[in-house]
């Protein structure tokens, strides 16, 4: 389904990896900016709503800076990806707006208009917008909450899709860093029966069951040991209404998976 004046914007989750990935793009990489061009280009959008794992704060937070600088928020990385920037200008009144959309959704909500772009935003849409031209908010990933509370959250903001809004949750579909392996080899397979679980249940479209993954899921602390990484997909499935409509199911961007258990699934729900 193309993303156009008529029709809202489908919502994307992304597996952002490790920051290499701005410059080591593997399958996924064209695989984000084939489905940017075909299902969301640039000139049908008006502005990109980012949740990332990386910003984290108690209660809800908004970037209001109209300029949002580019942020290395990692250290022992090769110099050339310090010199990446993603000069994507903010969007001070789609900001404002977030703030009024989440207010009346009893969700409190404080602008910020210091916050830089983090990794966790700039790096896929490297890949998504490499030309930086639609302008970018990120809302922060609330400390203290769960599946269902992440999950409000993108319901909340769903009405930006009808204004031409990209809402995209960027987080890792596995994220156990302790594991991560450079030399080649098969993916482990806990990684496989995790993700095939995820996929499942996304496409039975069964909310209780996703809600409570970590209960469920196979393996899902060892592919999670903390879920922060795992919750920007709620933002994602509350966003599209998944669970709700029967006809929303996710369309898978890639499925590859890098260093054997960093899965870099993404999908988009329309």
């Amino acid at each position: 389904m193309k993303a156009g004046p008529a029709s809202p914007v489908p919502v994307l989750f992304v597996s952002h990896g490790s920051p290499m990935f701005a410059l080591q793009p593997g399958r996924a990489g064209p695989a984000l900016a084939e489905w940017s061009r075909t299902h969301a280009p640039a000139q049908h959008l008006k502005g990109l709503v980012v949740m990332s794992p990386h910003w984290m704060t108690s209660g809800i937070a908004v970037t209001t800076s109209p300029h949002p600088a580019t942020w290395h928020d990692f250290g022992g990385f090769p110099p050339a990806l310090y010199r990446l920037q993603y000069p994507a200008s903010g969007a001070p009144a789609l900001a404002a707006q977030l703030l009024d959309l989440l207010r009346a959704a009893n969700l409190p909500a404080d602008p910020d208009p210091e916050r830089p772009l983090d990794h966790g935003c700039w790096v896929p849409l490297m890949h998504l917008y490499p030309q930086a031209n639609v302008p970018v908010v990120q809302v922060s990933l609330p400390a203290d909450a769960g599946p269902a509370q992440v999950y409000a959250l993108g319901q909340a903001l769903a009405p930006l899709r009808e204004q031409g809004i990209l809402l995209i949750g960027s987080g890792s579909m596995t994220h156990n860093l302790y594991e991560l392996r450079r030399e080649d080899g098969p993916t482990e397979a806990y990684v496989t029966a995790f993700c095939d679980w995820v996929h499942d249940t996304l496409m039975a479209g069964d909310l209780e069951a996703m809600l409570d993954c970590r209960g469920q899921a196979p393996h899902a602390v060892r592919a999670h040991p903390s879920d922060e990484h795992f919750l920007t997909v709620y933002f994602a499935l509350g966003a599209a209404g998944w669970g709700h409509n029967p006809q929303c199911r996710p369309q898978y961007i890639t499925r590859e998976v890098q260093m054997r258990s960093l899965s870099m699934d993404a999908f988009s729900l329309a």
